[in-house]
């Protein structure tokens, strides 16, 4: 049998090399298909994973800090102060205040009056102090993890306070800060809610008997806003503000409770 002619060789080589790309092709598809079908699922559910385990909410942040602080001694005077961004905002830029008067700061900027609760017990109370210095609920206002209640907000503090007293911790509630919204639209009213809350703290402190700490006052502009040369933006004071007013003022209050403790004890 004579073999095929050369042309006819080609022709078939070509068929065969094109049926075998649309093959690979079609394969190289096919296991596209199956792996993303594998795995989209897989990184959806990793990324959620880790997700969770980051910490979202910075309830854990200062999980490490506290395992470095040692029990205070028996007459150590430990202050811990909880709070948001105001709060961490202030060792920052004072750090020497902090170090220097044996405070501990567990500030966490965004946190609202709940996730300041969920904390508590890890930040304040396993702490060992003699002292916490609460301010909470303008991130409330802000609505960051939700619809402002201020009654919900109210319970958040009044439960950090009862945690605090039923293990022996002395209380300073803090007033908010003056501020006009900080670009909070379309939050209206900032600072008549302040104002409220403000006057729902006083009077839960005078009725339980708290110390209450005005902070509000001596911030304040005629525009019910902070004071320009006390602040950084509108919500969070500049060093001056700490310095000049914040510190005075809180360090004032803690003497007054740590003496009357003494003279107690």
């Amino acid at each position: 049998m004579l073999p095929p002619p050369i042309g006819a060789i080609g022709k078939i080589i070509r068929s065969f090399i094109i049926d075998m790309k649309k093959k690979f092709i079609y394969t190289i598809f096919v296991i596209s298909v199956l792996l993303n079908l594998i795995l989209i699922p897989y990184v959806g559910y990793r990324l959620y994973k880790d997700r969770l385990n980051n910490d979202i909410f910075k309830l854990n942040a200062y999980a490490w800090a506290n395992s470095q602080l040692k029990i205070p001694e028996v007459n150590e005077n430990r202050v811990v102060f909880i709070g948001n961004s105001i709060t961490e905002n202030w060792v920052h830029l004072r750090y020497k205040f902090f170090v220097d008067n044996n405070y501990v700061c567990r500030g966490k900027g965004g946190q609202t009056s709940s996730l300041m609760r969920l904390r508590f017990r890890q930040d304040v109370i396993e702490l060992y102090p003699k002292v916490v210095v609460i301010n909470a609920g303008i991130n409330d206002i802000a609505e960051k993890t939700g619809e402002y209640d201020p009654v919900f907000t109210m319970d958040n503090i009044k439960s950090m306070v009862e945690l605090a007293d039923m293990n022996g911790i002395k209380v300073i509630l803090v007033s908010l800060l003056p501020c006009k919204g900080h670009g909070w639209e379309p939050i209206k009213d900032v600072p008549e809610k302040i104002d409220k809350l403000n006057e729902h703290i006083k009077i839960y402190a005078a009725e339980k008997g708290y110390y209450y700490l005005d902070l509000n006052t001596p911030m304040r502009d005629s525009e019910n806003g902070m004071i320009n040369s006390y602040s950084l933006d509108g919500l969070h004071p500049n060093e001056e503000g700490y310095k000049k007013i914040m510190e005075p003022l809180v360090q004032k209050a803690i003497d007054n409770i740590l003496n009357k403790n003494d003279k107690n004890e």
